[in-house]
């Protein structure tokens, strides 16, 4: 196989359609103007952006995967709180159980939105849900907009801010959200004809005392096919093990920015914080994997 060494990939993308500040036509633009190789529009419980972005045409030159991303419980044998995040690549957009599932969570994140509110109320902040909605425009409404939006009136320094005192989890403002099982996350997924992997790895807080390795052996059982070991978080070496771990057993290995748009300004869309660089070869391995199921 011959590896197109001069071009990198970005496969963890965030449009307008869930938290990002980037259109999917804007990314697509954007992806072109980068020399991206190969992207996927992986939006939060949404494949909006994917669809958005197809609609638009895709460019030529650009190798394009449909994307989401699932927030999901984590799996039983792993009793930490919190949300796993599920990648799903290269599914059918039209299916009927991904589609409805992903209704049931922007329900659960759209209700969400009102308690959150009603508690930065009862902190003494002037806002209201129809600021947010209106503030969000289009896509599904988070706490990424109300967290922009208590920026934009001075309520916090900066998004970060405004999670780390206000809404972030365990904060006063938080509310707790539905989320489905991981391996029901996984099993949507395949059953959509795609290809689930776990989302930047090292985010997991392991506060049970298991080790990583044992949770990747249960996460291969419930159907992950794949780790995402390229992350602008992770350090060299925690991406040498991510992808030692991926090859001991049998995974599939991505990567990808998390790219957000001025959401997260440091964070550029396949080069990350300037230093990052997400090998071509990884796109053609998935699409190989995809291809032999």
């Amino acid at each position: 196989m011959v590896y197109n060494n001069d071009r990198c990939i970005d496969l963890h993308i965030h449009s307008t359609a869930s938290d990002g500040t980037f259109s999917p036509c804007e990314i697509l633009a954007l992806a072109k103007k980068l020399n991206l190789a190969a992207i996927a529009i992986t939006d939060h419980d949404t494949v909006a952006g994917s669809k958005e972005a197809i609609d638009t045409g895709i460019p030529s030159e650009i190798k394009f995967l449909t994307g989401v991303e699932i927030s999901a419980a984590p799996p039983p044998s792993f009793s930490c709180a919190g949300s796993f995040h599920i990648l799903g690549y290269s599914f059918r957009l039209d299916d009927p159980v991904l589609n409805h599932t992903l209704n049931t969570l922007q329900m659960a994140r759209k209700n969400r939105n009102p308690g959150i509110i009603e508690r930065l109320k009862n902190l003494g902040f002037d806002i209201s849900i129809e600021e947010v909605i209106k503030f969000a425009g289009a896509g599904q409404t988070g706490r990424p907009h109300i967290a922009r939006l208590m920026t934009e009136k001075g309520f916090a320094g900066s998004i970060n801010e405004a999670f780390d005192k206000y809404i972030g989890k365990g904060k006063p403002a938080y509310v707790d959200k539905y989320r489905i099982g991981c391996g029901e996350a996984i099993k949507i997924i395949t059953g959509a004809g795609g290809i689930p992997v776990l989302a930047h790895p090292s985010l997991i807080d392991m506060c049970n005392g298991r080790n990583f390795e044992d949770l990747i052996a249960d996460l291969k059982e419930l159907g992950i096919m794949g780790i995402e070991a390229y992350y602008p978080e992770h350090s060299k070496a925690r991406i040498s093990y991510y992808v030692q771990l991926a090859e001991k057993h049998k995974l599939l290995i991505t990567g990808g920015t998390d790219f957000h748009g001025s959401l997260k300004p440091d964070v550029g869309m396949g080069s990350g914080r300037g230093n990052f660089h997400v090998p071509y070869h990884l796109y053609e391995n998935l699409i190989n994997l995809k291809l032999s199921r």
